[in-house]
């Protein structure tokens, strides 16, 4: 299903702030030491649910791109809202799955074969709402933040 918005559910705390490289709605975020925003760049390392958002307040939509410098608008969601998130290629993503940064502002499947353990809680970001395949759709998906 094709989304138009990033924010499916909840209230989460909106905020804008210069840019580090291209970013996409729905690209997991971290801050550099800078203060500028940037997709979150460690697979499988801890993160903060925060997810960059449409520029509606200039006409854009979840198809348009962050450049570097731009100001980007963004998300910090709290367990329970759910929200439009990228999915790193070449995923397969069943209901339910846990996922965490794929190192590239996506999101992956929990890394079960991590040192951590079955599942690294402090990896976690969401759980998928729905199925995606590599064949499938567009790469994004609805998922619930944890």
């Amino acid at each position: 299903m094709a989304y138009r918005t990033i924010i499916l559910k909840g209230d989460p705390v909106i905020g804008d702030v210069v840019g580090s490289g291209a970013i996409t709605p729905g690209d997991l975020l971290n801050i550099d030491s800078a203060g500028a925003v940037l997709r979150h760049a460690t697979a499988g390392g801890t993160a903060y649910p925060m997810f960059a958002l449409e520029d509606e307040n200039q006409g854009k939509s979840i198809d348009d791109v962050y450049t570097t410098a731009n100001i980007v608008r963004y998300g910090i969601f709290r367990p329970g809202d759910e929200v439009v998130v990228n999915i790193a290629d070449g995923e397969t993503i069943a209901i339910g799955d846990f996922l965490e940064s794929a190192g590239d502002g996506a999101l992956r499947e929990v890394d079960a074969d991590a040192s951590y353990g079955a599942i690294g809680v402090q990896s976690v970001v969401a759980q998928a709402l729905e199925a995606l395949s590599p064949s499938g759709a567009d790469g994004t998906i609805k998922a619930r933040v944890v």
